[in-house]
């Protein structure tokens, strides 16, 4: 491999990495119109495993913003990313998996008055999940874009009393 082709995967690398810390950026500060233009024309993501719905990332989208109310504090953490860019007989192409577990905990909303709550979450009850994203990507003509993710939710622990996914 030359260095220019080193060079590239490397910048591919730093791109797609990029790309996945926008994706939690996203969906922890609520920016829907981020996690749309995160995806190519035709991605999808599948919240199914974690009690959510499936489909394409618009619609997904408006899935989250509801939902996502309930929880004002979230916080998720993308590690242990393994990438694999396709290899085209030691050239980069144009497609890319990353496979990573996330770490997930959110604070309920809570009502005024309720547990001494003031509606912004203070004093709630923890929820936290766990598990492993499956990330398919694809390069674009702006970069790179997420063509599908699926949430594999392993773990949940809701108020104190871990419950299994």
């Amino acid at each position: 491999m030359t260095q220019r082709v080193d060079l590239s995967t490397v910048m591919d690398q730093l791109s797609i990495d990029a790309v996945i810390t926008g994706y939690a950026r996203a969906v922890d500060d609520g920016a829907w119109a981020d996690y749309r233009a995160l995806f190519t024309p035709d991605g999808r993501a599948d919240y199914r495993s974690a009690g959510g719905i499936e489909g394409p990332a618009a619609e997904v989208a408006q899935w989250l913003a509801e939902t996502m109310r309930l929880f004002p504090v979230r916080q998720h953490l993308i590690v242990n990313r393994r990438l694999d860019i396709q290899d085209l007989g030691g050239y980069p192409g144009d497609r890319a998996e990353v496979r990573a577990d996330y770490l997930n905990p959110m604070r309920l909303e809570v009502t005024a008055g309720a547990e001494g709550g003031s509606g912004t979450g203070a004093g709630a009850p923890n929820f936290v999940s766990g598990g492993r994203y499956a990330f398919t990507l694809s390069r674009t003509s702006s970069g790179w874009g997420i063509r599908s993710v699926t949430v594999d939710e392993k773990w949940r622990d809701t108020a104190g009393s871990h419950v299994a996914g």
